[in-house]
């Protein structure tokens, strides 16, 4: 199992400790080399347009990061390809591919928030339909140096080469997928890995998806071993439980209970939290030991996963405990984990 760190380049932590953009900036490419030297196997940037994150470039971010770094992948997580042009984003990581000398990866999706649609100019109603219809466009120009295509939400390639090409022969790339059927059939229609969104909830309720997605991928005669399985949640890895527990659980409260006042869900309670770092529930929060053992469960609870990354920069946590969560993954939960495999 591949372990890694998702961010969304916060550009603060909690309500009371704003940081400027700039330190905030500098603090994630100090994460993101330290998870290289830990021994991490990959950092992905998400791709939000609002004011409290700084992650609407991803690739800038990620191409800062392959300077500073040697080994770790560098991937998207998500890029939002519905309302981004697949000419551009081949072309963005094709260039950090070349930076990294062979480590750049896409995770594409429709995306989670929305605010990429109208800020591009697209329409909420095309969701879906603008969506395969990239994802077919990107695939196409990751696989061919000359692009001949049509489509209805851009203008049609004919013969047309896209430059630069990256240094890996087939630039990895992942479909990020919620809840729906259609979403894991779709990636393994395409033999594509599978990245799973998971925040809430048990994560072994994800397994039928993924029973769904590996059915499809076989029918299309993919074999085992390229249908990839990613798991991404929210969690922490302090020194002991209580400790993760102590640091981990107020700001995680404080922004549950923030989403919920915009959305019409009630207050985050301690109860409600306890369920959540119980053993089949989502959030993977304890001390190295505990943490291993929930990455191994929820690995087998869902028929093997082959990469989990945690989500971490949300939950109002300072740089200094995210630099040591990030200690305590590669040189205590990461060997734990391929001990026990």
């Amino acid at each position: 199992m591949e372990i890694g760190v998702d961010s969304f380049a916060s550009a603060m932590y909690g309500t009371c400790n704003a940081l400027s953009s700039v330190d905030a900036m500098a603090q994630l490419l100090e994460r993101i080399e330290l998870a290289d030297k830990a021994g991490l196997d990959v950092f992905g940037i998400g791709e939000h347009h609002k004011k409290e994150f700084l992650d609407s470039a991803p690739h800038v971010i990620l191409a800062a990061a392959a300077a500073k770094t040697n080994r770790i992948r560098l991937t998207s997580a998500v890029t939002v390809l519905s309302a981004s042009d697949p000419v551009r984003a081949y072309q963005n990581f094709a260039t950090l591919d070349l930076i990294s000398k062979g480590r750049a990866e896409m995770v594409v999706g429709r995306g989670s928030s929305v605010e990429a649609y109208p800020l591009f100019g697209f329409s909420l109603n095309d969701y879906d339909a603008l969506f395969r219809e990239k994802l077919d466009l990107l695939l196409k120009i990751r696989d061919n140096e000359f692009i001949t295509w049509t489509g209805k939400f851009r203008a049609a390639l004919d013969n047309q080469p896209v430059y630069p090409r990256a240094l890996q022969e087939k630039l990895p790339i992942w479909l990020g997928v919620g809840g729906t059927p259609e979403s894991f059939a779709r990636a393994g229609t395409l033999g594509l890995p599978l990245m799973v969104a998971v925040i809430g909830g048990e994560t072994h309720r994800f397994c039928p998806l993924i029973d769904i997605y590996r059915e499809a991928g076989r029918r299309a005669g993919f074999t085992p071993d390229q249908l990839k399985v990613g798991l991404h949640s929210p969690g922490y890895v302090a020194a002991t439980n209580e400790q993760a527990i102590s640091d981990y659980y107020p700001g995680y409260a404080e922004l549950w209970t923030k989403l919920g006042r915009e959305r019409g869900w009630p207050p985050v309670t301690k109860a409600q939290f306890d369920t959540l770092i119980a053993p089949k529930g989502v959030l993977v929060v304890g001390g190295p030991q505990q943490v291993a053992e929930k990455l191994l469960r929820h690995s087998e609870a869902l028929g093997g996963v082959d990469r989990f990354t945690f989500q971490m920069d949300n939950a109002g946590l300072t740089h200094a405990q995210l630099m040591s969560s990030i200690e305590l993954i590669g040189t205590q939960v990461i060997p734990l984990v391929k001990k026990a495999v």
